[in-house]
């Protein structure tokens, strides 16, 4: 399969491990976020990187080069910051099948291939990766609105009142008809062209739409207490019961 990941954000809050670098590229363990990212994409079984960049991109591109263990890497520049979808249509020439999709500020230990295996086998157009948070961090994401027997009715980006606390994480697969989507829907009320409601508008016109819950554990490095969280967990370092919390790790049903 193919795999585009977003890399093109300013990652203000991680600042200051951001004021002179883009945030795929700060350490997590001795290593920067996106080779953690390229690393799982290509144990995956990806054959080529699509890698959307923006923030100080030449840190990116001259520290990769044009391959990742002899994976090809192609990047695309996300001129302006308007949101995940608006980032993801910025790779849509080269995508030709389903291809997976992964935020550039996510480390995993998770059953990732779950979501490509469902993907395949239910013919979906959108399989992603799922997590229960605790209720006052789910305003923080896009959330799932399922109901009684667990089917996705609805996603909703960064709600103030969330109708659940399960959100999505950032892994997804999709068929190109996400692309479709994604030009067809409008700005959000943060001005942005969220993932989440290409993903709602698929759902909506009858698309058969996966969310598999996680088993293991991932950290959006957001904050730069999270690097910190991160490394903890790659080393199997015990995490302290309020980081545990924040981690919000969560097992399938």
């Amino acid at each position: 399969m193919q795999a585009v990941v977003l890399a093109a954000g300013e990652g203000t809050r991680l600042r200051p491990l951001t004021e002179d670098k883009p945030k795929g590229m700060v350490e997590v363990a001795d290593r920067p976020i996106l080779t953690h990212c390229f690393e799982q994409l290509i144990g995956l079984g990806a054959d080529e990187l699509y890698v959307v960049v923006g923030y100080r991109k030449e840190a990116i591109i001259e520290y990769y080069g044009d391959e990742f263990d002899g994976v090809p890497i192609t990047y695309a520049h996300q001129r302006e910051q308007k949101g995940l979808a608006h980032a993801l249509l910025t790779a849509e020439d080269n995508i030709e099948d389903d291809f997976m999709l992964m935020l550039g500020d996510n480390i995993f230990d998770a059953n990732l291939q779950d979501v490509i295996d469902r993907q395949h086998e239910d013919r979906a157009d959108a399989a992603f990766l799922v997590e229960e948070v605790p209720w006052d961090e789910a305003s923080r994401y896009g959330v799932c609105d399922t109901n009684e027997y667990g089917e996705t009715l609805e996603v909703v980006e960064k709600p103030e009142d969330p109708p659940s606390n399960l959100v999505m994480t950032g892994f997804y697969t999709f068929t190109p008809a996400v692309f479709h989507a994604c030009h067809l829907i409008q700005p959000s009320d943060r001005g942005e062209y969220e993932i989440s409601d290409a993903i709602d508008l698929l759902l909506h016109s009858g698309r058969t739409i996966d969310a598999i819950r996680m088993d293991g554990w991932r950290v959006d490095v957001g904050y730069p207490e999270d690097r910190e969280k991160a490394e903890k967990r790659l080393q199997n370092t015990p995490v302290s019961n309020e980081a545990e919390e924040e981690v919000a790790t969560t097992t399938a049903e």
